[in-house]
């Protein structure tokens, strides 16, 4: 991906190119874009062919930038930081341009950061369509099936380590910076294990912000003996902590870490699919709760073989070959004897398959 500007009136040599191309359209058109967690917004959706002028602004709280491709055009902003703007300056033949942001290997894209511009000689009414989130205007349906069983490592409560690169990103989170370094010294992602078995199987479907489902069980036992089980048959699309507008199926994402989505202190990941749902939990046969929190990812190795203690800090080039587990209260419940977290060592992933929408 190109990060230079295109402009096109560079010297006078081009004074004639620019005056073919810019017939009917005596000044360039201006487009304002701004850009926040996890949506594009344009002032216009459809423009004439053209010079066109991106005003973008991040109105968010990370760091975002602009890329515009389509009909041989494929250029886009440097990264712009919170509450500062760019702009993009290209001239457009007619035709449909992918508009998106273009952080953390397109992972923000992935999370919703995308739309569309039109660009035709006649303008049309407002077309404008959905961006952010899981918006389906552009999004192919998909499903994943995943099996994991045999060995589970359960993560215990206690402290983990982090790079000193995370400590200074701590300050941006304001209010949440608490909940953060408390997990720093309780986990969910310390380096003391406990091994046991269990199994665990899903599928899950990507569908959009409303319409994402998943279907699965998993059954473990925990080190004090207890038998548990789990059945997930409904995603949660609510806001969780330190980013909005993250729950639901993703699938392919590159985040944690370095990556400017989610928490910086564990590991930069690459994650076949990540998924958040409610879960019905049962203990020794009891329901627990019809409302557990429940966050799954097929990741990339993070951990070391043997004691299971956490090996890299970038692991997103290693093969994705971790199923990951966490069950924590649901909202407004008292806090429970939730299992905790747990990795199964062992997993089978099937082919992903398109589904019709």
């Amino acid at each position: 991906m190109l990060r230079t500007l295109a402009v096109p009136f560079r010297n006078l040599t081009n004074a004639g190119f620019v005056a073919i191309t810019l017939a009917g359209q005596p000044h360039p058109l201006a487009v304002t874009a701004k850009l926040s967690e996890w949506k594009v917004q344009l002032s216009e959706h459809r423009v004439a062919p053209g010079v066109v002028i991106f005003t973008v602004t991040n109105v968010g709280s990370i760091p975002h930038a602009l890329e515009v491709e389509g009909q041989g055009v494929e250029q886009e902003t440097d990264v712009i930081q919170p509450g500062a703007s760019a702009t993009l300056t290209l001239t457009l033949t007619p035709g449909t341009y992918d508009v998106y942001c273009p952080v953390g290997e397109d992972s923000h894209k992935k999370l919703g950061m995308q739309t569309r511009l039109t660009v035709a000689a006649e303008r049309a009414g407002n077309d404008a369509m959905s961006s952010g989130y899981g918006g389906t205007a552009m999004h192919e349906a998909q499903a994943i099936k995943v099996t994991g069983g045999g060995p589970v490592i359960q993560i215990l409560p206690g402290p983990f380590p982090f790079p000193d690169s995370a400590a200074p990103i701590l300050q941006a989170f304001g209010a949440e910076r608490e909940g953060l370094e408390s997990q720093v010294k309780n986990g969910p992602y310390s380096n003391i294990v406990a091994p046991t078995s269990g199994t665990f199987t899903f599928i899950a479907w990507d569908k959009g912000t409303v319409r994402d489902s998943v279907d699965g069980v998993a059954e473990f036992a925990t080190q004090d003996g207890a038998r548990w089980k789990l059945v997930l048959d409904r995603v949660q699309t609510r806001d969780v902590p330190h980013h909005p507008r993250f729950g639901g199926v993703i699938f392919g994402l590159y985040y944690h870490g370095i990556t400017q989505v989610h928490t910086p202190l564990v590991p930069t990941i690459n994650s076949a699919v990540a998924l958040w749902a409610f879960g019905h939990l049962y203990k020794n046969d009891v329901l627990v709760t019809d409302t557990a929190m429940v966050h799954v990812m097929l990741l990339s190795h993070t951990r070391r073989d043997g004691d299971f203690t956490i090996a890299c800090w970038d692991c997103s080039k290693n093969k994705i070959d971790e199923l990951q587990l966490q069950i924590l209260p649901g909202p407004g419940e008292p806090k429970f004897d939730a299992p905790g977290g747990f990795l199964f060592v062992n997993w089978e992933q099937s082919h992903s398959r398109k589904l019709a929408s």
